[in-house]
């Protein structure tokens, strides 16, 4: 069994009173890891070295240019060091060897190579001559934020620590990353990882450990600067009102029910695959999924008879295995909770045309099949609650426009996706949906140089992209005025003679 201590001020520590927790793999439902169980004076304390970190400048007072090296020599280290974050991304998360290997490292990669071009290539300071009303030279600097604490989830550990960690470290901040009680190890070797690449002492701390006090002592701490939260709406919800109180900004990324919309003339073959994926990859545990897919009223049929033969393909079983194509959801609690929302749907009038309950022959761990509900009206609660498990709502729709208006019909806004042959028809009706994200013709696709984040109680802020970086600066105006005396500055004149 594998142990881990929190990471501060550059090195290991235990928890104070030396607590711990063990981390559970869902696919054993055993323990495969012992974590520190941090405090609220362990909370404390990583504050108190993360602002000390900032005053010093030892980070921030670095060019762009050397913090830009240091962050290409963690994205060197992440592929050097591939096989040992994968093994501990399944063991801790249940996703599959072959997510961990194609998509979760190379990602956390590519996202430290696009912010280290970043902080080598940003201007910190803009500078202009100006004459009205009265000669002057001016400074618009992009200054750090400070201390800013990072909360991640688990359904991609290691791939959402670099999403906040890479544009923090860009921007010159200081940094404590509080990742999922349920998936604390790819976040901990992570800040091993920046350390060894020469992210100094202090800059970069994670504190692990299950219940709500160590989120809610960082949110708000008064020498936090900003809080960038992924998780459901309802905890974002607290963590605005917790921020409130010092009135600190927030980024939040919160939860989706993304409409997955098939129009008439698309490639049924390659939309079925489209949708097979937007909703089962990594057993629906994520918060774009395209949880509701909408079928013409006429296609509809042919549709659910494709999608339900593409599911019967899908490998459900131990994500170590290569051959492996969905692994488990994270826990018992989950598993309950998606059965919850399955009794449901049955209650409500929608019918499971496949799957609908645990994996047969699975009898450690935590797996779910595939589920297809049909029949299903867009007021269910199916329909309209983000359920985070392998379980998709098909919905009819007669014309362009009634799609659009289901699509929009939730309080959600996170993502989508258009499937058409007519790719002009197809982005017009993305203009339409209100959502952060529209894919046409594909699913799940992130790139690093586009921003991410969501509409409505999907939360606000943006993540990847320059917006990504800008989220983390503030901006300073020093205006600059030529040296004269009193009498020439004419607006002097409304208070002194």
């Amino acid at each position: 069994m594998r142990e881990f201590g929190l990471f501060v001020d550059g090195g290991w520590r235990p928890a104070s009173g030396g607590a711990t927790y063990e981390s559970i793999n869902p696919a054993t439902g055993e323990a495969w890891a012992l974590a520190a169980s941090a405090s609220v004076e362990d909370v404390n304390e990583a504050v108190e070295v993360a602002s000390r970190a900032h005053r010093q400048g030892v980070w921030r007072g670095m060019s762009g240019k050397a913090r830009g090296e240091i962050l290409n020599r963690v994205a060197d280290m992440l592929i050097e060091r591939q096989d040992e974050l994968v093994l501990a991304e399944v063991a801790d998360s249940g996703g599959t060897f072959r997510k961990g290997n194609i998509a979760d490292i190379p990602a956390a990669m590519q996202t430290f190579q696009y912010y280290a071009g970043l902080a080598e290539s940003m201007e910190e300071e803009v500078e202009e001559e100006e004459f009205v009303p009265v000669p002057s030279r001016n400074i618009v600097r992009r200054e750090p934020l400070g201390v800013v604490a990072a909360i991640i989830p688990f359904n991609f550990p290691l791939a959402a620590a670099a999403w906040k960690v890479a544009p923090v470290l860009a921007a010159g901040n200081t940094l404590i990353l509080k990742p999922s009680p349920f998936t604390p190890a790819t976040a901990l070797l992570l800040a091993q990882l920046c350390h060894d690449a020469g992210v100094p002492d202090g800059v970069f701390n994670v504190l692990t450990g299950p219940g709500p006090e160590i989120g809610a002592t960082l949110v708000a701490h008064p020498k936090v600067a900003k809080v960038a939260f992924t998780g459901s709406s309802k905890v974002g919800q607290i963590v605005m009102r917790d921020a409130a109180a010092t009135v600190k900004p927030v980024m939040l990324e919160l939860g989706g029910k993304s409409a997955n919309i098939i129009l008439e003339d698309a490639d049924l073959e390659i939309a079925v695959r489209g949708a097979l994926f937007g909703t089962f990859f990594h057993s629906g545990q994520v918060c774009e999924s395209g949880t509701r897919v909408l079928v013409p009223r006429t296609r509809h049929d042919e549709f659910v008879e494709m999608l339900v033969e593409g599911a019967k393909l899908i490998r459900v079983g131990d994500p170590m295995d290569p051959m492996t194509t969905m692994g488990p959801v994270i826990n018992e609690s989950q598993l309950r909770n998606i059965e919850r929302y399955v009794g449901m749907g049955k209650e409500q009038g929608s019918r499971c045309v496949f799957g609908g309950g645990r994996t047969e022959g699975m009898d450690r761990g935590y797996f779910h099949d595939p589920t297809i509900f049909v029949d299903v009206d867009n007021t269910m609660d199916i329909a309209r609650q983000e359920i985070f498990g392998p379980v998709v709502s098909i919905i009819p729709f007669d014309d362009e426009e009634q799609a659009v208006e289901i699509a929009n019909d939730n309080m959600y806004g996170l993502a989508g996706a258009v499937w058409s042959r007519d790719l002009e028809r197809a982005t017009q009706m993305a203009r339409n949906l209100e959502t952060g994200t529209v894919w046409i013709n594909d699913y799940h696709l992130i790139n690093v140089r586009f921003p991410f984040g969501g509409y409505k109680r999907s939360g606000f802020g943006r993540e990847l992209g320059p917006q990504g970086l800008a989220e983390y600066q503030q901006v300073k105006h020093i205006h600059v005025g030529e040296s004269s005396s009193v009498d020439e500055k004419y607006y002097f004149g409304m208070l002194l003679d």
